[in-house]
């Protein structure tokens, strides 16, 4: 289950390590505090990986997404809040994690398309037409401007979809 959280939502290239190392750890004693994960962690990765970032930083994150069902909530409250929109309102959506934008991606994508069954039809129904339209077909990304602003922002990325009908 480890493997499959860190791998999954931290998307670290060394989940099975920490994975096993953890487990290993926690057979010795319990891991009580994040700086001994930290250790732990650390341990489970080459030392170069652990120069210019923090090693724990993916781990961390896998877990939080993992306990809070960050990824579920997220899925479920863009169909409740596109439910929620009137006829030419827009929602805007920041993403800064490749998971979210995934799905965020794919929420609007299913919502702003024409039903497959229905796609093939020389003329395609109104009732079949989509409620909404993406206003970017593409995704917007920091400009030089704000990431020399905001160097945060360098993992930000920005779509807009607007109800239609």
């Amino acid at each position: 289950d480890l493997f499959r959280i860190i791998s999954t939502y931290g998307e670290e290239k060394h989940a099975k390590s920490i994975a096993k190392n953890i487990v290993k750890a926690r057979n010795i004693k319990p891991i009580e505090t994040t700086l001994e994960l930290v250790d732990v962690i650390k341990k489970s990765m080459p030392y170069k990986d652990t120069i210019n970032k923090h090693p724990a930083k993916k781990t961390f994150q896998a877990i939080r997404i993992e306990v809070n069902h960050e990824l579920d909530i997220l899925e479920t409250s863009l169909k409740n809040a596109l439910s929620l929109l009137n006829v030419g309102g827009r929602m805007v959506v920041i993403t800064f994690h490749s998971l979210e934008d995934r799905i965020v991606k794919q929420v609007f994508k299913e919502v702003s398309s024409v039903d497959p069954v229905v796609a093939s039809l020389p003329v395609i129904p109104d009732a079949y037409q989509p409620d909404f339209k993406l206003v970017t077909d593409k995704v917007i990304l920091p400009s030089k401007e704000e990431l020399e602003e905001n160097n945060r922002s360098h993992s930000s990325k920005l779509r807009v979809i607007e109800r239609i009908k």
